[in-house]
């Protein structure tokens, strides 16, 4: 079953939706730079993912 993205803001989610990241486990497959490089993406909303991630014993990929 798949872990629900955390709250974070509609710009944020739409640009994670735009490039494929509905869940959580999906971010696995890409590195933190990747991501905070979507446009919409900022650092409040990179933190939250980075702290959900981690309750969950995930981590986004390595550079």
């Amino acid at each position: 079953m798949a872990i629900e993205l955390p709250k974070i803001s509609a710009p944020a989610r739409r640009a994670l939706a735009a490039a494929g990241h509905d869940d959580l486990e999906s971010l696995t497959t890409a590195t933190e730079r990747e991501i905070a490089g979507l446009h919409g993406m900022g650092p409040k909303a990179l933190g939250t993912l980075r702290e959900a991630l981690a309750e969950h014993g995930l981590a986004f990929r390595a550079d």
